[in-house]
């Protein structure tokens, strides 16, 4: 079995160190240097695939070894096209608008001052993720377009293949104007590692957790470092007496199947009684289709072959597979009250003929996106139209929803003068 434990010594301080100081730089850059580099590393990463399938071999083996779910082995697994999907994201990345320098706002003062407000990078990101090694591209580019440097904490059981991707990285820039030190990866399995980085605040601006609710929760619980919380996804769709038939069933399944484990599937869907009354034979048959395992209430479960009895847990649970809990409702306002209960503030949806439900459910819900006749599966930045993101933040300062560039800026009041004083 291959050893990772401690398989690098690191020093986290003066790799901090290293990424603010290159982060000077980096944010003086114009737009077309910081596309051109990475343009550059989604060549580098296409050209020298071979060498990162094979560092990721290793990690498969060790999560053959550790007898990891099939779900994760998935996730971990790099193929050439993923790695060529990696490097797309780049060039996509590299299309989209640089928010750095935007002009917010301007205005001039009755003595003369003129007041610009523009957005500038936040300065130093530090990225902590589990098992997902295109996490660690698709970061990278993301804080590099927006001037950013970034200190990268990938989870353990993608070392070898994270550590490859980082290699490249670093060849490709060295070929740019972007420092190489702009791009920090801690090569370390030794959880005081992680945990030093969450208190480094002299060196990094914000942190950035993505990844399961215990890893949110531990950096949330234990920074001294501002962080931008990305969530767990218990996502409901209200389904309302008045909802269409087709519209409801369509809805659902893509939300569930689309794709079961991530954070915008679908986990419970809260029906109102005369709806299901009336449809019961239609969304049984549909959840039937496609093996969808229910959790119900009582009345669910008697009128579903095969369900589960649902305990209380089910209501919160982030299943991140097939199973779905199901609960039957009196009206919109138990829908609303059961979701600001259990609630995860990521998405939630409503399906409805009716817009004075559709309007109240919308104002009501206090969610990052909430939807109305449409499934939850669009809280995706490249499904709302501005690119990638860096991940889908539940919390309200200071970004919400899916975090594209600009959610990677933050902004600096230039106040031009000609000798003004304040009296």
């Amino acid at each position: 079995m291959l050893n990772t434990n401690n398989i690098t010594e690191v020093n986290v301080e003066e790799q901090a160190r290293k990424a603010q100081k290159a982060g000077k730089p980096l944010s003086m850059l114009s737009t077309n240097d910081k596309n051109q580099a990475l343009l550059t590393i989604a060549d580098e990463l296409e050209k020298e695939y071979a060498f990162i399938l094979e560092e990721n071999q290793k990690d498969l083996t060790i999560g053959k070894e550790k007898n990891f779910e099939s779900a994760f082995m998935d996730r971990l697994l790099l193929t050439q096209e993923r790695v060529k999907d990696f490097a797309n994201g780049l060039r996509e990345v590299a299309r989209l608008d640089d928010p750095v320098g935007d002009i917010l706002s301007e205005w001039t003062l009755d003595n003369g001052l003129n007041v610009k407000k523009i957005r500038v990078p936040l300065g130093v990101i530090g990225m902590i993720y589990e098992a997902r090694p295109n996490v660690t591209v698709d970061a990278t580019g993301l804080a590099l377009k927006s001037g950013n440097s970034i200190i990268l904490k990938g989870g353990s059981s993608a070392l070898f293949s994270n550590k490859a991707i980082v290699s490249v990285i670093h060849r490709a820039l060295e070929k740019t104007k972007i420092p190489v030190d702009a791009v920090q990866f801690i090569a370390s399995t030794d959880r005081s590692a992680t945990e030093q980085l969450f208190t480094l605040k002299q060196y990094i601006d914000v942190l950035i957790p993505r990844g399961g609710g215990s890893l949110i929760e531990t950096v949330v619980n234990k920074a001294t470092i501002p962080v931008l919380e990305t969530g767990v996804g218990n996502v409901h769709v209200y389904v309302d007496s008045e909802a269409d038939e087709e519209k409801a069933l369509n809805i659902i399944i893509n939300a569930k199947t689309n794709r079961p484990a991530v954070c915008n599937a679908l986990e419970t869907i809260l029906v109102h009684k005369d709806w299901f009354s009336n449809h019961k034979d239609s969304l049984i048959s549909k959840l039937n289709e496609y093996h969808i395992m229910v959790h119900g209430d009582t009345e669910v479960v008697k009128a579903i072959p095969g369900s589960i009895q649902a305990e209380e847990k089910d209501w919160a649970e982030e299943y991140l597979s097939l199973d779905l809990a199901v609960k039957i409702v009196n009206d919109i306002q138990e829908a609303i009250d059961h979701i600001e209960k259990y609630g995860t503030k990521h998405s939630e949806a409503i399906i409805t003929e009716n817009q004075k439900a559709a309007t109240q459910f919308i104002q009501e819900v206090d969610a990052a996106a909430v939807y109305h006749n449409a499934s939850t599966r669009f809280t995706d930045g490249s499904a709302l139209g501005f690119g990638a993101e860096i991940g889908i933040s539940t919390q309200k300062l200071h970004a919400r929803g899916p975090m594209g560039l600009p959610a990677l800026t933050t902004t600096k009041f230039c106040i031009l003068g000609n000798g003004q004083i304040r009296e």
